[in-house]
């Protein structure tokens, strides 16, 4: 099963429209080289067409050492309020250089909407080195609580 196929009650481009209109964070799972479970949150876009999740962070970030020793992960992309509804899943995932930012730059305009804050100007800067991290789905799930939530009021 892959991301063209996910069980739960959306459809693929249900999946693919809740994960280029959501604004929240991944949530993503990994192992550390110890074996340790390892989770955190990144800002991330949805490539429909490469069915893929594509993330930034720091070149010297532990994460990025983490997924070059095991590529294995799993994800959780959700929302915070009520109604609950989301995508989940496994897959696998790579790092590359993103020396020219550009991932990072569209992920600070989604987030952010421009890239003139203080935030925007740190994670910009020349001395930061920076690294896309590529998701590639394996198996995805969704879930939508909306119905029963409506009911439970």
């Amino acid at each position: 099963m892959d991301a063209s196929d996910p069980t739960g009650p959306w459809s693929r481009a249900r999946v693919d429209d809740f994960l280029a209109d959501a604004a929240v964070p991944v949530r993503l799972s990994c192992r550390t080289p110890a074996d340790d479970l390892w989770m955190l949150s990144l800002w991330y876009e949805w490539d429909s067409e490469a069915a893929e999740l594509r993330c930034a962070t720091a070149a010297d970030a532990d994460v990025v050492r983490f997924l070059r020793a095991r590529d294995d992960v799993a994800f959780e992309i959700s929302t915070n309020d009520p109604p609950y509804r989301g995508v989940r899943g496994r897959g696998t995932a790579t790092v590359e250089p993103d020396a020219e930012k550009a991932v990072l730059r569209r992920l600070i305009t989604r987030y952010l909407g421009d890239t003139d804050s203080e935030l925007a100007k740190r994670l910009l800067s020349p001395e930061r080195d920076e690294v896309l991290i590529r998701i590639r789905p394996e198996r995805v799930h969704t879930w939508d609580y909306a119905a029963r939530m409506k009911q439970s009021k």
